[in-house]
């Protein structure tokens, strides 16, 4: 797997791979409307163009297809840090370590090309795929916020999670 810069041909890709409108939420935290356009993938990445501390990645499986995404943001130098979020794996590519093998990359992007120390995200807590995934790439539950976000009649909490680089260039929380 590789990561690159997120380019407008990838919006097609990204359309494809959302599922119900449950999991949607669990991706986007009514960041966009449902069901996702292309255009609403073009506004977003010329709000993201505009920011000088976010930017968005894809991730391309060994033959050069994107199979994922993830958005890099709240870039801040002075204190080292970075948060992540928008992860998302073509349903496709599920089941082959995929999500594990980006995230591990962003997180060696954050801190061998950024020299951040540390990476955070937040992940709700009634996806536990996604939370064991982090987990297995080294991030640690910091705080568990209680009913943050509403999904119908549905309140979701949230694990911020954060992964530090230590001195000696291992990664720890």
């Amino acid at each position: 797997m590789r990561i690159r810069p997120f380019k407008l041909s990838d919006s097609e890709h990204l359309v494809k791979w959302q599922g119900d409108e449950r999991s949607f939420a669990q991706w986007c935290k009514g960041r966009f409307s449902y069901p996702l356009t292309v255009e609403q993938v073009h506004h977003y990445y010329r709000e993201i163009e505009g920011n000088g501390n976010a930017w968005t990645m894809t991730a391309l499986d060994d033959s050069g297809t994107p199979v994922g995404h993830v958005l890099m943001r709240n870039a801040d130098y002075e204190n080292e840090s970075i948060h992540i979020g928008f992860i998302i794996i073509d349903p496709q590519s599920r089941g082959k370590g995929y999500g594990r093998e980006m995230v591990s990359l962003v997180v060696r992007y954050s801190f061998d090309i950024l020299k951040v120390k540390r990476v955070t995200l937040n992940v709700f807590d009634n996806n536990p795929s996604a939370h064991k995934c982090y987990k297995a790439v080294g991030f640690k539950d910091i705080k568990h916020n209680e009913a943050v976000y509403t999904f119908n009649s549905e309140k979701w909490g949230t694990f911020f999670m954060a992964i530090e680089r230590s001195q000696g260039g291992q990664n720890m929380a």
